[in-house]
């Protein structure tokens, strides 16, 4: 019984999130639209930094992938503020 329950459940989450996906979204502006390419391009650079500074091992490298990520960072909470 308990497993009927389980899959009755899952099905209307299923059918939530299709609702939640088929909801009519405003079209982003151009600007918006650049501003979250960027905002992407940002996260993957701050992504790929990150897996670098894992693996290195040299001093030099680490600080200056660590002021790299940081600037990301940066860049990344104006971004967030012009959002808002």
């Amino acid at each position: 019984m308990a497993r009927g329950w389980e899959s009755k459940s899952v099905e209307q989450q299923q059918e939530e999130r299709a609702q939640a996906s088929t909801a009519v979204r405003p079209p982003l502006s151009p600007e918006e639209q650049k501003r979250n390419r960027k905002r992407d391009g940002l996260l993957l650079s701050r992504e790929s930094l990150t897996q670098r500074l894992q693996t290195a091992c040299n001093p030099r490298r680490r600080q200056m992938l660590e002021q790299a990520i940081t600037d990301l960072d940066s860049q990344l909470s104006s971004l967030q503020i012009v959002d808002k």
